[in-house]
């Protein structure tokens, strides 16, 4: 088996079982879009959990992220409440999605529209080497804001 390429066992649960498995939109896309299974009503301000259907099992040493849809957030101001929801390998509950509507206008996410993306990737190894001083770098420890783009 390739090591690079992880072979993921997934379900489609109960209420799920009539929509698409997380798929891809196109060859080279980095992450699958994942389907609501029920209507979700966010009116502004407001999140909600979406379930996708779907529950899956990640081989050790690799994670899922639950991230948002750029065409929700750029069109209806829609995103996730916690930025990046991580799935780790042990994880077998479904897939669920925490939209918040950050717009002015109620959105609608109906039963089997794409409500967020799904990303795999492997997980890096480190151990932590304490040290009394870290090696020092051009930018030192300046942060939020200190190199001027932003």
């Amino acid at each position: 088996m390739n090591d690079s390429i992880a072979r993921v066992a997934i379900t489609q649960l109960a209420h799920g079982q009539d929509l698409p498995l997380p798929s891809a939109a196109s060859a080279e896309a980095a992450g699958c879009d994942l389907y609501a299974a029920e209507e979700v009503v966010l009116a502004p301000g407001q999140y909600k959990l979406v379930p996708t259907g779907v529950a899956i099992a990640l081989p050790q040493g690799w994670e899922a992220q639950v991230r948002a849809r750029s065409g929700l957030a750029a069109k209806h101001g829609v995103g996730l409440v916690n930025g990046i929801g991580t799935i780790d390998s042990d994880y077998r509950g479904e897939i669920k999605a925490v939209l918040i509507n950050w717009g002015e206008k109620e959105v609608v996410i109906k039963r089997g529209e794409r409500c967020a993306q799904l990303v795999i990737a492997r997980l890096a190894s480190f151990t932590w080497e304490v040290c009394d001083a870290l090696p020092t770098s051009e930018r030192g420890s300046g942060g939020f804001g200190s190199t001027g783009t932003g």
